[in-house]
């Protein structure tokens, strides 16, 4: 059977996207920020010479992405929001998801990033940055044996980076880090890698962040940089030691799950051919 042919001809945007496109340019242009409000429905139709659908439907795409609310009433129309980082991770972690993605690859960029993050964190954390560091790790000290809490546990220790990077002064690196951050938290959910108990991994942990905070207090950016360094490569040792204990548990599971079908059938064989 032959098959069509594949173009490679990029697709032709809609008007409705290029009218987006040249709002998301204005509200840069202008510095608009959150709360401001985008000119009304009857001005963006006169301004780019479209119908209300099509100036709708340019507003809807920027509602979904997150950088306007679409308000009713006499007072209504297109407020300004801060845009989360949530959405746009949420649909690149729903690409990556589809390309088999393991802990080393994460790891590869995570061992580069994560310790330009913290250095870039030194002198810049505040009092409160450091209570809510300190509660995570006593959060952390606090987990049980019980397999909620290993689950729990793992959320918590990414958690710790996580704060970290709210503190970073280059939101490039903060969001590729929290991105990292969030995959792991996915990968870790997928494979349940906090099912089998790594007491010596989560030890480690708390050791690291401990050393972490204490060189953050002391300023000492060296100091950070080799911890860090430190505690990524071992994270990445613990990572790869657990997806390789799990891969062979899932081929015990699987060969035992194969020869109980194949007794069953053997059994059901030989039932139909025992003489009555």
């Amino acid at each position: 059977m032959t098959q069509a042919p594949v173009s490679t001809s990029p697709r032709r945007p809609k008007l409705a996207e290029l009218i987006s496109d040249d709002i998301k340019r204005w509200i840069a242009a202008e510095s608009l920020g959150e709360g401001d409000r985008l000119p009304n429905e009857k001005a963006l139709m006169e301004l780019y010479g479209s119908a209300k659908g099509t100036v709708r439907e340019a507003l809807k795409i920027l509602e979904v992405e997150g950088l306007i609310t679409l308000k009713t009433g006499p007072k209504g129309g297109a407020v300004i929001n801060q845009p989360s980082m949530e959405p746009a991770s949420r649909m690149l972690r729903n690409f990556l998801h589809f390309q088999q993605l393991d802990g080393k690859q994460v790891y590869q960029l995570r061992k580069l990033l994560e310790v330009e993050l913290a250095a870039s964190v030194v002198g810049k954390l505040t009092e409160q940055d450091f209570q809510q560091l300190e509660a995570n790790m006593s959060a952390c000290a606090c987990c049980t044996n019980h397999e909620e809490d290993h689950r729990h546990q793992r959320f918590l220790e990414l958690e710790f980076h996580q704060l970290l990077a709210r503190a970073c002064p280059n939101p490039l690196l903060a969001f590729m880090c929290q991105f990292l951050n969030d995959m792991l938290r996915d990968l870790v959910v997928i494979k349940k890698a906090y099912v089998p108990e790594r007491k010596q991994f989560d030890h480690a942990n708390q050791d690291y962040h401990r050393q972490l905070v204490d060189a953050y207090r002391a300023e000492d950016a060296p100091r950070v940089r080799q911890i860090m360094a430190e505690h990524m490569a071992d994270a990445e040792h613990h990572m790869s030691a657990l997806e390789a204990e799990m891969a062979v548990q899932m081929l015990v599971s699987n060969d035992s799950s194969n020869n109980q079908n194949h007794r069953s059938k053997l059994h059901d064989l030989l039932t139909a051919n025992t003489p009555v």
